[in-house]
């Protein structure tokens, strides 16, 4: 599976860094970040992939479990690439948003952009854990 994390702005080093690296070395997966500067260099970084996932505070909740079922119904409908973007500090576009496949939310708390990266790796680690039954999930 192929995994695109396009996001705006630039990661400093710092701890939220710290944190996406750590969970982006644990995915089997072939993961990349690109950094962008507008949202339509995120939509241009996206061209290609199966899916386009949208990171937006109005978007569908799902549990852990739910989210790695999603990208495994992606996967048995025959889909191998996905594309996840996280906006800015005002958020994405509508024409980002209509261009999604799904429009997804970590929930009602607002986070730094930053912390997003770190936070979408490790759910999807937490997704591959799931689909493989490996213990991370339920430690």
């Amino acid at each position: 599976m192929k995994i695109l994390i396009a996001a705006i702005g630039k990661a400093k080093a710092s701890p939220e860094l710290s944190l996406y690296q750590d969970y982006a070395r644990r995915i089997p997966w072939k993961l990349s970040l690109i950094e962008c500067k507008s949202n339509d260099q995120l939509l241009t970084a996206c061209e290609g992939y199966d899916r386009l996932v949208a990171l937006d505070e109005g978007g569908k909740q799902f549990s852990s479990v739910d989210f790695a079922g999603q990208l495994s119904r992606w996967q048995q409908q025959g889909y191998s690439s996905f594309a996840f973007i996280i906006g800015a500090v005002d958020g994405l576009t509508d024409e980002v948003r209509r261009h999604a496949h799904l429009v997804w939310s970590l929930g009602s708390l607002t986070w730094p952009h930053m912390l997003v990266r770190g936070l979408l790796a490790e759910q999807l680690y937490r997704a591959y854990s799931i689909q493989t039954n490996h213990p991370y999930h339920r430690s």
